[in-house]
Order: structure tokens, then C-alpha cells, then sequence
């Protein structure tokens, strides 16, 4: 299987659904039938009648019955046309040294060129963008739509979510676009991708909202990152990186960030709202400082039989406790392995990647009230969150390069 980060020259590349607890309806006997059954009466048909695919209690169509799908819209060219001028195109260089080989002296420069797309979010020219695609670039050239050229300077930039933030110094108005609430959005509500997909610039696709909630158990980047993807069907290739989402109205409602690399239209972008969360704090610091509870954790789906026997346990939602570090927040308010989290700050944890994220962003020396189970005994807990100290930096990737039919060799699909 194959993944790809929709920047055309990016190398390094920047949950499964819980289980559902069945119930019988009521008494013990579980020979009652299932909650929304329609029982066919034995008098509805003599013995040894046919049986018909008609019935009186069969669902009859209501001719007055308003659609439940309002009509499509004729064109997107509203939305592109009033988007387009904050859709930006970002060209990166950088240049590497050439290594020391067996039959060769190295030390020769090389130039390397990447390409990726970004949007404005403000008229004193902030751009947002992948990370990838503007990582280990020497320059960075910003275009607007208009062709205009301006140097783009990075002003903080976050790895594990793969979100970066540059800003160009214009001499002309700018138009920011609108960010929306990617909370609000669901499953088949329309999407609007706009992006330069292999160099092919502002260009328009349209799909739909295939998922929500799709994590690094279901695109396997980078495995400390955080990831809440949304899934789209609009069509997302190599260029497309860092390039806006839309909903109808004209709102970013996501950044395009990743696709599958076998597969046609299963492509990702990063929530809109992970990005709003993120931005105070990559403008005033240049990077995000993390909170931190101080466990080291697993979803309870993941339980085996024995285990939830143990645990006294029986959902398929929350995070279990593994490890508690020493000294940390968790350890100083007394939770244990095997204490199983189940709540946030009065939220509910389905998963743990969830609570990753909620401990990680609450603030660093904040007090939080987490709800936890142990031994079938729920009790709620104030713990002080520490700093999650950040992992060690991997070796510096292989010069960039433009696709080729060698990228077939690669397990990865990386550009």
C-alpha cells in the first residue's frame, strides 16, 4: 500500500472504527427479534401460500415527502471564482551537497526544486501550507494568482500535524479567504479542491466528504504526528499539498494534505479547526509547546476478552493506561496502569488519539478534570499537565526530486 503527500516533490511523507457492544431486546431468552424488525403475521398468508415481497406492513412511499437531498448546485464557478485570488502557489528551493562516493570526489552542489499550493488567511499576508512542503527549503518563492511573485518567509512551523505557516511581504491587496467550521461538516456534504496538481495551477475539483475522523491508524505517516483527517473524494494529487477545502458556501473547511497512492479519489485534509487552534501559537512562538498528562496509552478496543475481564471493563471506548511516567501530572494525581480514561474536561474520550490531542493543546501547567474507571469504579480526578518534551529530530531526508516511474519502488509513494 501506498502513501502519498500531495506535495509533487516531497520525500518524507507528511481509527479504525470502534467496535459496537450488541443487546438483545428485552427479557433473557435473546429469541426476541431485533429493535426495528416488522414480524409477518403467521394469518398474513395460508400455509403453503407464496410467499409475496408485499405486505400491509411494508413502508408505502409518501408522495408528498419533501427530498431529502436538496438539488446539487449547477456549477462551482461561484466558489472558485471568489476563492481563487487567496489560493496561492508555492515553489521551494533548496541545495544539497553531493555525498562522497566510491567513484566520485562529492562536494558538487545540486539544485532542487519543490512545488506546492497554500492559502491566505489574512491581508497582511499569512499563508498557510503543509509543512512538507516547505521543509529543508533553502528559499521560498509565493504566487499569487495573479503572477506575482513575492519571498515567502516561514514564521512557525509543526511537524507532527504537518502544518506550517508562512508570510509574504506584499505590495498589493490581498485577499484572505474564509475559514469555516469543519465541525459542522458531514458525510456527503459537497467539497471543493483548489490546488496546483503537478504543476498545473488553480485548479478546481469537486467531490464529496467520503469520512471524518480518519487517524494514523488509517493514514500511517509520520506515528507521533496528530492527525484527524477528513476523507474526500474530490480529486487531490501531487501539488495539491497545503491547497485549500471547501464547503458550498466558499469556506476552508480543510488543508489537502495526503492521498492514497494505489487508489483513485481517497484523499485527506487536515480539519480546518485543527488549524485555528494551532495558528495562535505558531504566529507568537514559531512552533507549538504541548501539554502533556504524563501515561502512555491504548485504545480500549483493542482489548482482548481476558483483559476486560480483568479491568472489569467491557466498552470499546476510552484509553487505557499502560505506563505512567514518573513524576509526571498523571503519577503526582495518583492514576495507575490499568486505570482506563474515559473522559476529558467533561468531555467524552472515545479514543486514544483523541486524548492525545485534547491533553496535548489544553496548556502546559493548566489543571484538567479527566474522568477515569478502575476496577468498574468511575471517579473523577484533577490532574496538572506537564510539557511533552518533543521527539528526537530523524536524519535529514535525501534531496528532493520530481515524480518518476522509479517512485514505484518506494513503499511509501514518496515525492
Amino acid at each position: 500500500m501506498r502513501w502519498v503527500e500531495t506535495g509533487i516533490v516531497v520525500l518524507a511523507l507528511a481509527g479504525a472504527a470502534s467496535g459496537v457492544v450488541g443487546c438483545k431486546g428485552k427479557g433473557s431468552s435473546g429469541k426476541e427479534l431485533p429493535v426495528g424488525a416488522v414480524p409477518v403475521e403467521a394469518s398474513a398468508r395460508a400455509e403453503g401460500s407464496p410467499i409475496t415481497t408485499t405486505h400491509t406492513n411494508a413502508a408505502q412511499p409518501d408522495p408528498q415527502a419533501a427530498p431529502l437531498v436538496q438539488q446539487a448546485p449547477l456549477s462551482f464557478a461561484p466558489i472558485a471564482k471568489k476563492a481563487d485570488p487567496g489560493v496561492v502557489t508555492i515553489n521551494t528551493m533548496s541545495e544539497e551537497v553531493e555525498p562522497r562516493g566510491i567513484f566520485s570526489r562529492g562536494g558538487r552542489r545540486r539544485e532542487t526544486k519543490g512545488l506546492g499550493s497554500g492559502f491566505l488567511i489574512d491581508k497582511d499576508g499569512v499563508v498557510v501550507t503543509n509543512n512538507h512542503v516547505i521543509d529543508g527549503a533553502d528559499a521560498i518563492s509565493v504566487q499569487l494568482s495573479n503572477g506575482h511573485h513575492y519571498e515567502g518567509k516561514v514564521v512557525g512551523r509543526d511537524p507532527r500535524t504537518d502544518i506550517a505557516v508562512v508570510r509574504i511581504a506584499a505590495k498589493e491587496p490581498l485577499t484572505p479567504l474564509e475559514l469555516g467550521d469543519s465541525d459542522s461538516l458531514e458525510v456527503g456534504d459537497w467539497a471543493v479542491a483548489i490546488g496546483n496538481p503537478f504543476g498545473l495551477s488553480h485548479t478546481v475539483s469537486a467531490g464529496i466528504v467520503s469520512a471524518k475522523g480518519r487517524s494514523r491508524d488509517d493514514v500511517p505517516l509520520d506515528p507521533t504526528g496528530y492527525y484527524n483527517f477528513i476523507q474526500t473524494d474530490a480529486s487531490i494529487n501531487p501539488g495539491n499539498s497545503g491547497g485549500p477545502l471547501f464547503n458550498l458556501k466558499g469556506q476552508v473547511i480543510g488543508m489537502n494534505t495526503a492521498i492514497r497512492g494505489n487508489a483513485q479519489g481517497i484523499g485527506f485534509a487536515i480539519p480546518i479547526n485543527m488549524v485555528k487552534q494551532l495558528l495562535p501559537g505558531l504566529l507568537r512562538d514559531g512552533k507549538i509547546i504541548r501539554s502533556a498528562l504524563g501515561v502512555r496509552i491504548r485504545d480500549a478496543r483493542e482489548l482482548m476478552p481476558d483483559e476486560r475481564q480483568k479491568l472489569h471493563y467491557d466498552a470499546d471506548k476510552g484509553a487505557i493506561i499502560e505506563a505512567v511516567e514518573q513524576g509526571g501530572g498523571a503519577d503526582k494525581a495518583g492514576l495507575k496502569a490499568e486505570d482506563v480514561i474515559v473522559g476529558f474536561e467533561g468531555q467524552d474520550v472515545d479514543r486514544g488519539t483523541q486524548l492525545q490531542w485534547l491533553a496535548s493543546t489544553a496548556g502546559v501547567g493548566r489543571t484538567v478534570t479527566i474522568r477515569v474507571i478502575r476496577a468498574g469504579k468511575t471517579f473523577d480526578q484533577k490532574v496538572t499537565l506537564g510539557e511533552l518534551p518533543e521527539p528526537k529530530k530523524l536524519p535529514k531526508a535525501p534531496p528532493r526530486h520530481a515524480p518518476s516511474n522509479d517512485d514505484d519502488d518506494d513503499p511509501l509513494g514518496r515525492r
